[in-house]
């Protein structure tokens, strides 16, 4: 081993006495809260060494330069006079920091000079963006507030149509001496563009059939929303697998855009089938075809078959799309239903026609329904239909119908905010082409709210309303009568195995109902929670309306086929019924 000269060696420990000994930086901010505070401290550079290794020279010399940069921290929020003092202690190895902070008198807002021209002006959306720039004035200055309306202006310039707009003024001036700000913007906003020809490439269709999703003419001004509610549209009709929506811009000749929208086909014919299991229906097997395009004038044909333990159904519906911006189409179908409850069966053929269309916001159906069928009520079990007290019933209905349908929701597969609103009204034309004259209402809502830390709650409110007025009660298969219990309504009870009895002391349903629900739900983990609800109500006849109580606990998952939700109910004080009920239920929350 090589030795180290005896003159090295003593110089040896002299220089490692004299290396310098690092340490970590505390810094804490007071005089001020949030957000003055996360932004002071943001700004020292201080706060840089609460992990790293620092020397007492840096300590010393970040120290002295921190005020000031407190200081300017503070002044995009108005704050122009601040004070600061601090202290440095050596603690151990480490260095605690305090800075003391005094914001002062802040600067407000004096005058607002927005200048914009009078044609601009006129416009809605700009002249209430104009209103929040205004706004300012006797406001604490704020150049985070003040940026974002006036970037909000700007926006609204071009999503309006004015391609061209300069900001050409944009000053904040600011006097100390008594805390004051004059804010000034100005806007070049050249001339408004108006909208072309839309070419449509790629279509599978008859020239002009596309025309009916554009929600603009030629000529109109261009406004960024209907470019977008155009591509909702045409990806809503289910026609295509690829959409772009672009206006060509670069290519705009004496203020009018032309837009070209590439298409690709989707699959023409969709194929659909699997198992499904719920407590209303049971276990069971679905099947579909659905031809999204029967020829080029883009009519379209879904067919379906159910096979489960409770419900067997058969069903058949043609759509032809026609012209115009809201989305109308005329339908006609037919559907065979075998039904079988804890209280009712029955096997009916119903055949359908109607018109659907977007309105006000609401998806509006009108049309008429052919129902003819039979059916028994008040059935426990598999007796037989001779047993006493069941009653059975054949009838044909022939009546109109007329709903609107609306929701919104946040996010479709999990909603944090949202809700829907279903109406129906149905009547028959007095007894013509029927064994009996109704009229019927029916109303549902629900409503979804979360709440709390990383919205990991929601509070789910639901309700159902129903009404009806006949002449023969009897003749009413049991889809046209009211029934509760089961998994959409009061829970703890079986599907549809509540309601007003007949002298046997057997389910016969109801002309009316009314059914209400509150659930709490929370969510441990991103997809796993659990729920606790309390429903109820119940199907009645005239006044006589005695609600049944059901409440339970469930779990919740998220899981990659949709929602499923499973439930255990129990009756609330009920002398006829006793036990846990469960519940399942996978789809999605509206």
């Amino acid at each position: 081993m090589r030795r180290i000269p005896r003159r090295l060696s003593l110089l040896l420990p002299l220089v490692l006495l004299a290396a310098p000994a690092y340490a970590g930086v505390r810094l804490t901010v007071d005089g001020v809260d949030d957000p003055l505070k996360a932004a002071a401290i943001s700004a020292v550079e201080l706060s840089q060494y609460a992990r790293r290794d620092v020397s007492d020279a840096q300590v010393r010399r970040l120290y002295e330069r921190a005020p000031d940069q407190v200081r300017t921290a503070l002044q995009p929020y108005g704050y122009y006079d601040a004070t600061v003092t601090g202290d440095l202690q050596q603690v151990g190895k480490d260095w605690q920091v305090t800075l003391h902070v005094k914001p002062g008198e802040p600067v407000k807002v004096t005058t607002v000079d927005v200048q914009l021209d009078q044609t601009a002006a006129k416009i809605a959306p700009l002249r209430r963006a104009k209103r929040a720039i205004e706004q300012l004035k006797g406001q604490r200055l704020d150049h985070g507030v003040y940026e974002q309306v006036r970037d909000a202006l700007s926006a609204q310039l071009t999503a309006n149509g004015f391609l061209d707009a300069r900001l050409v003024t944009h000053r904040v001036e600011v006097t100390r001496a008594n805390h004051s700000a004059v804010v000034k913007l100005a806007w070049d906003a050249g001339p408004r563009f108006r909208y072309g020809k839309v070419h449509f490439d790629g279509s599978q269709f008859d020239d002009g059939f596309l025309d009916r999703y554009v929600p603009f003419k030629s000529g109109d001004y261009f406004a960024q929303d209907q470019l977008l509610a155009l591509q909702q549209a045409l990806n809503g009709a289910d026609y295509f697998a690829v959409v772009n929506v672009l206006p060509n811009i670069d290519e705009a000749k004496d203020g009018v855009i032309d837009v070209t929208v590439q298409l690709a086909p989707a699959k023409r014919s969709i194929y659909t089938g699997g198992p499904f299991i719920g407590t209303d229906t049971g276990f069971g097997v679905r099947g579909g075809l659905e031809r999204r395009w029967v020829n080029h004038r883009g009519h379209k044909w879904k067919n379906e078959l159910v096979v489960a333990q409770k419900l067997k159904t058969l069903s058949t519906l043609y759509s032809i799309p026609m012209p115009g911006d809201n989305q109308r189409s005329y339908n006609a179908g037919a559907n065979f239903r075998d039904a079988n409850t804890a209280t009712s069966q029955s096997r009916t053929l119903e055949v359908v026609g109607n018109e659907t269309r977007q309105w006000h916001g609401w998806t509006r159906t009108v049309g008429v329904h052919a129902l003819s069928g039979t059916f028994t009520v008040g059935k426990r079990g598999s007796e037989p239909d001779n047993t006493p007290g069941i009653e059975r019933g054949r009838s044909t209905l022939v009546f109109g119908e007329a709903s609107l349908l609306r929701k919104q929701a946040d996010n479709p597969d999990f909603v944090h905010r949202g809700w829907l609103l279903s109406m129906a009204v149905r009547s028959t034309a007095g007894g013509l082409l029927s064994d009996a004259s109704f009229s019927q209402f029916t109303a549902d809502a629900k409503w979804i709210r979360a709440f709390g830390a990383e919205s990991r709650n929601r509070l789910i409110l639901r309700g159902s309303f129903g009404i009806t007025h006949t002449d023969k009660f009897s003749a009413l298969p049991p889809q046209l009568r009211f029934f509760a219990g089961g998994d959409r309504s009061v829970r703890g009870y079986g599907y549809q195995s509540i309601g007003p009895r007949n002298s046997d002391d057997r389910v016969i349903g109801g002309t009316n109902l009314l059914v209400a629900s509150t659930e709490v739900e929370h969510y441990f983990t991103r997809n796993w929670g659990m729920a606790a609800f309390v429903d109820t109500g119940n199907a009645f006849s005239a006044t006589d309306y005695r609600p049944k109580i059901g409440a339970g606990l469930g779990v919740r998952w998220r899981s990659p086929v949709g929602m499923i939700r499973v439930d255990l109910g129990t009756p609330i004080h009920d002398n006829r019924a006793h036990g846990i009920q469960l519940h399942l239920v996978i789809g999605p929350d509206l």
